[in-house]
């Protein structure tokens, strides 16, 4: 049964074949892609421009929490311009984190940035509840102190220190927030049972050209090594 757009319901669609198909279309860029990497912004006072952005509702979401943070940002077609400078903001609070579960994507960067992050516990994924333990515990072994009180996940570290970390599920938001975390960690970190995805590697590509040093994206071992800084860059999201 599909329900059309007027909100009638049909009991099935009838195709008449025959026709060649031809023309082109534009592939937008991949949503799960963009997320992360507009969360990664955050690691670099600078400014950016991202190409290939879908235009989704969740997308407007993590653009309203970037700005909440002290980000600027303009868009143009399917681009966007995004000047980190002036974030000072280390709150990511629950009236926008819960509306998108992918928002706590924030707290590694943050952290990472500012020695600081208050981030409310993620919420609005109708797939189910998928906690988000191993993004703490990855962070605690990485020197920082974590806590959650009042509905917000509260992490402290002077800086944060490279290790070996294995992950008791390849989850692709936990490699995610740790990759994003370990590009300013003192030392190499080495993500053991790393999510694979496609996005995983784009975010990595991402952080590189930043001026991150990140091999093995794409694959179950992932070696980050630390850097002092990085910097501002232009990037096309994957389609």
């Amino acid at each position: 049964m599909v329900q059309c757009a007027k909100g009638a319901f049909v009991q099935k669609i009838l195709i008449e074949g025959g026709e060649r198909l031809k023309g082109e279309v534009t592939v937008s860029g991949a949503k799960n892609a963009v997320l992360p990497i507009l969360a990664a912004t955050l690691l670099a006072p600078a400014e950016f421009r991202i190409r290939n952005v879908p235009r989704v509702m969740d997308m407007t979401t993590i653009l309203r929490l970037l700005e909440q943070l002290g980000a600027r940002t303009g868009e143009e077609g399917e681009s966007l311009t995004i000047d980190t400078r002036g974030v000072k903001q280390i709150k990511a609070p629950y009236d926008l984190v819960r509306t998108m579960r992918a928002s706590v994507l924030v707290l590694g960067p943050l952290l990472a940035r500012l020695g600081k992050a208050e981030v409310s516990l993620p919420g609005g994924c109708a797939i189910g509840a998928r906690p988000i333990n191993l993004h703490l515990v990855g962070l605690e072994k990485m020197g920082a102190q974590v806590r959650i009180a009042h509905g917000y996940v509260e992490a402290e570290a002077s800086r944060l220190q490279g290790t070996q970390l294995y992950l008791d599920l390849p989850t692709v938001t936990g490699t995610e927030q740790l990759m994003m975390a370990a590009t300013l960690a003192e030392g190499t970190t080495v993500l053991e049972n790393a999510a694979c995805e496609p996005e995983v590697a784009d975010l990595a590509a991402f952080l590189n050209a930043m001026g991150a040093r990140i091999a093995g994206a794409g694959t179950d071992r992932i070696a980050i090594e630390g850097v002092t800084a990085l910097r501002g860059t232009e990037y096309a999201v994957m389609p």
